[in-house]
């Protein structure tokens, strides 16, 4: 890989949807979204992962951009492991979530008690305690806890947006994270979790060195994400350790070129994963026939990139031989969708395969 003086070329791809969460109405809309390359590089001065060649002004996210995974059991235990965290660790009082999305972990926290405030542009529902606008320090406000899952990854300058927030609030305070773990992405090789609205990718090391004082700090969800409970008081900048240089492995790619028969293929799971799974497979010459998911806001639609259409599972399992293989694109699901499909067909978790 290719080396400047301040940055280290890890990745690249070029034409990848802008957005793989937001669905479209019709093939040829999906065919034609919005696209960007990527160019993922080390940092030499602050040792973070990011896409270089990042556009922000590309990215503007509404109310067709469907990313809620809570319709399935496995991500919802997990939701509530991590309200248990949040509960124990920093407490139901005062706390702000920055970039709530569609209000599901939210309205958990509310379930329980706490006392919560949630700010998201994208938000559709309702609820009096969400504000459909970005969440910054020109509101005025400060709680004792912030929340941000999954909201991080998608921030052009993630230490100067984190030092927004520590002054937002007054300077002090702690903080849940929540981000797709880099180094699980590189051990699975599951290079179909790049994408193009991460702007940055997140090692465990990378908020050691963030925080001076971490009540909480680990990996969760089956090893694919992190999470940190971080003090807003002991930020500090970041700095590159050139003794723990990122390691991308040489084989990155290799499921992509498997050979799998594209004739009996079929992805379960139409949200990030798919959506650039499907697409590799395509530009690899080796398409998948059907997409299949449980959310019935993606049912119907079409996948940015391919165009191809999201069915719910009893449009396509009655339809394809026994011997389809279901592509089963996150392994925390499997089980659960082994059950929804009566067992009866071949499941391969990809990354895994």
């Amino acid at each position: 890989m290719t080396q400047t003086a301040k940055t280290r070329l890890l990745y690249a791809q070029d034409d990848f949807p802008v957005f793989q969460n937001r669905m479209y109405a019709t093939a040829e809309e999906a065919r034609q979204c919005p696209r960007g390359n990527i160019r993922l590089v080390e940092d030499l001065t602050s040792g973070l992962v990011r896409n270089e060649a990042f556009d922000p002004d590309l990215v503007d996210y509404d109310s067709a951009y469907q990313n809620e995974q809570a319709n399935s059991l496995p991500f919802r235990q997990h939701l509530e492991w991590a309200a248990d965290l949040i509960s124990e660790e920093i407490g139901l009082d005062d706390l702000v979530e920055v970039g709530c999305g569609k209000g599901t972990f939210l309205e958990m926290l509310a379930a329980r008690g706490a006392s919560i405030t949630g700010f998201d542009p994208t938000y559709e529902g309702d609820s009096p305690l969400i504000q459909r606008h970005y969440f910054g320090p020109e509101l005025g406000l400060s709680a004792k806890g912030l929340v941000l899952r999954h909201v991080l990854e998608h921030i052009p300058d993630p230490y100067a947006f984190l030092c927004q927030l520590r002054d937002a609030n007054g300077g002090s305070g702690l903080i849940y994270i929540e981000v797709p773990c880099f180094d699980w992405i590189c051990k699975e090789r599951s290079w179909f979790d790049i994408f193009y609205e991460h702007v940055n990718y997140f090692r465990l090391s990378d908020f050691k060195k963030m925080f001076g004082k971490t009540p909480a700090l680990g990996r969760c969800f089956g090893g694919q994400y992190l999470y940190v409970i971080g003090d807003l008081s002991s930020l500090r900048a970041p700095e590159y350790d050139p003794a723990n240089p990122v390691h991308l492995p040489d084989d990155f790619t290799p499921s992509l070129h498997a050979g799998a028969t594209p004739s009996t293929d079929v992805v379960w799971g139409g949200a990030s994963k798919g959506v650039i799974y499907a697409l590799m497979r395509e530009r690899a010459g080796n398409p998948v026939q059907a997409v299949i998911d449980i959310n019935p806001n993606k049912q119907g639609q079409y996948l940015a990139g391919t165009g191809l259409r999201v069915s719910a599972p009893d449009e396509v399992l009655p339809n394809v031989p026994k011997s389809t293989r279901i592509l089963v694109m996150n392994p925390n699901y499997c089980d659960e969708i082994k059950k929804a499909s009566n067992n009866q067909f071949t499941y391969v978790e990809v990354g895994n395969d």
